[in-house]
Formats: C-alpha cells, sequence, structure tokens
C-alpha cells in the first residue's frame, strides 16, 4: 500500500543549517506528498524553499502559536486525504527509511493513531520522551527541585523501568515528532488546542488521540532530536512554560484527574507486566 503522507514544520527565527536539515530528511523521504512550512517569523526569507521542490507549499503567517499554525497544516493535509500527517519540530532529522517504516506498520494496525520512534542526541544518547500524563508536581519537581531529590521521581515520570527496548503505549509523548493517522484527526476533530500558545499542547492533543486509539512508542526505526531546553535557559520561556502549564491543569483538573490515573495506571501495569516477562524469560 502507497501511503500520501504529509508533513508541517513551523518556523520562529529558526537557524538555516536546522531548516537545511530537516528539509532534505524530509524530502529524501518516499511517499510525502506535501511539505507544509509555516514561518511565524517577521520576514518571509524561507520563501525561497519553494523552488526546491514541488510539494513544499510555504505559508508566512503572524504569530499566533505553534499549535494554530501547524493546525493551518492539519487542515489542509485533511482536505487533501493523506493518510499520514507528521508534525515535526525544526531541530529534528531522520534516515529516508524512517516515515515509511512508521507508515507500514500503521497500514497494518488501524488501531494505532500515533506513533513516536526512538528519540536520540546527536551523540546516540537515548532521550526519555515517553511519560505518564504529568500531575503539577512532576512538572515542579523536574523543573526547580536538583536531580538527586527528584531522580525516582522522574524515573517513574518518564517510564524508564521499560528500557525503552520495546513498543509501549504511553498517554503521552514527546511532540518533537508526531506521526499520527490523519483520518483519526478529521473523525474526531483533532486539532491542537490554540489556547496554549507555546508548551503543552502537544500533551494536550497527545491525551485527546490515546482516548481515541493507541499512541505508540516505535523503537525500531530512531530519528535525532537537537534539543535544547529554552525554558530552562530562559526566565522568559519559562515564563510561557508555566502559563501554558496552568492553562493545562485547568483544562484537565489540578488534583482529582480520573482520567490521568485511570491511562496512567494502564502504562504502568502494562510496563511492569513486560518487566515480569522479562525477568521471567531470562529465569
Amino acid at each position: 500500500m502507497c501511503s500520501a503522507i504529509t508533513v508541517s514544520l513551523v518556523l520562529f527565527h529558526t537557524p538555516k543549517t536546522q531548516v537545511e536539515r530537516i528539509l532534505k530528511s524530509v524530502l529524501d523521504s518516499s511517499g510525502v506528498s506535501r511539505f507544509y512550512i509555516i514561518d511565524n517569523s517577521p520576514d518571509d526569507r524561507f520563501r525561497i524553499l519553494e523552488e526546491r521542490s514541488s510539494i513544499i507549499r510555504y505559508i508566512h503567517n503572524a504569530n499566533l502559536g505553534y499549535g494554530a499554525a501547524h493546525n493551518i497544516a492539519i487542515q489542509e493535509a485533511i482536505e487533501e486525504n493523506s493518510t499520514y500527517h507528521l508534525v515535526v519540530n525544526p531541530d529534528v532529522y531522520f534516515a529516508p527509511n524512517v516515515l515509511p517504516a512508521l507508515a507500514a506498520y500503521m497500514d497494518e494496525h488501524p488501531d494505532v493513531v500515533y506513533m513516536l520512534p526512538k528519540v536520540l542526541y546527536p551523540d546516540g544518547e537515548l532521550q526519555y520522551l515517553c511519560k505518564l500524563l504529568p500531575a503539577p508536581s512532576d512538572l515542579i519537581f523536574r523543573r526547580f527541585l536538583p536531580e538527586r531529590f527528584s531522580r525516582r521521581r522522574n524515573n517513574r515520570y518518564t517510564l524508564k523501568a521499560s528500557g525503552y527496548d520495546s513498543m509501549m503505549n504511553p498517554p503521552c509523548l514527546s511532540g518533537c515528532f508526531m506521526f499520527m493517522r490523519t483520518e483519526t484527526l478529521r473523525k474526531y476533530s483533532l486539532f491542537f488546542d490554540e489556547r496554549f500558545f507555546m508548551y503543552c499542547e502537544d500533551f494536550d492533543l497527545m491525551r485527546r488521540l490515546h482516548r481515541v486509539g493507541k499512541t505508540l512508542y516505535y523503537p525500531a526505526v530512531s530519528v535525532i532530536h537537537d534539543h535544547a531546553r529554552e525554558s530552562y535557559k530562559s526566565k522568559k520561556m519559562l515564563i510561557e512554560h508555566i502559563k501554558s502549564a496552568v492553562k493545562y491543569f485547568n483544562k484537565y483538573g489540578w488534583v482529582f484527574d480520573s482520567e490521568r490515573s485511570k491511562m496512567n495506571r494502564q502504562i504502568l501495569d502494562e510496563v511492569a507486566a513486560g518487566l515480569s516477562a522479562y525477568c521471567k524469560k531470562r529465569g
């Protein structure tokens, strides 16, 4: 089966080296029918990229926020009847086999609505991007407490006990590389909540996707995420992160969140069962 894949990338003062890198990754991948580049920057210097390939659609947009920009592409992808849509960060890059591998797996598993491959730093170190749905204390511990005090809680939150060697179905995965079934987005009207200008929009959309299908971590293929935590370096970005977290917990609940408890218990049980099976196999 030949699946049509659409891809969206949002730029905002993005370095040219990053743009060229992700551009190559997408254009080298088979099956991509449209590559949306939504530029929230004040100038449109990257419009020239449309000359590189007929599949590129460049949109110079007012800076309405990360999720709002991607929603433009998601709506067009739905209208174009693409099979899968990838939301990708500009600091990600990958080999040509990644998108076809994800599409092939989802072709064979219609209950899967989202996939995240293994994500590595440029030096090959694993990024732990499978998570529980966050409680306020999870974000506070990760951001403000020294690592020696928060390690145990962080390990649980990022499901490190799983080993990250096998597939799993967490309710919360990184938004750096969101490979989604477009028909699911259409059927359930799943878009980014535009109340989140920046940060937590991925947590929110992932949660809604997890309600209607499997959201899988798939370590058979990997991507590189040249990631720097901007909210850890910039007071302005930290404030934006806090504002978005407040909106998220106002939406779902600060303390009493039965859906969070249910989804988290399911993945913790899945991880525990996997560990038990592994220990029995080792004998």
